[in-house]
């Protein structure tokens, strides 16, 4: 799955993940730039999980992020 995360939604994402994840530095944020596949990376190698244990708390992590989920078309 691919995130499709606007440069301003971003920025409230950004802060969201740090409060989730404290030990994400702000220049791990600016090489995840948006990417779902990035945080997944980078949480595995900050916190020493599998790849399953990071998919795990991205998709508990999107269940409560009003910026991830999908928008509704008008």
């Amino acid at each position: 799955m691919s995130w499709n995360i606007s440069e301003s939604d971003w920025t409230s994402v950004k802060g969201k993940i740090k409060s989730r994840w404290g030990k994400m530095t702000e220049a791990q944020l600016v090489v995840i730039a948006g990417k779902r596949e990035g945080l997944a990376s980078k949480l595995q190698e900050q916190y020493a999980l599998t790849a399953e244990e990071a998919e795990s708390q991205i998709k508990s992590f999107e269940g409560h992020t009003k910026e991830l989920r999908p928008k509704k078309e008008s």
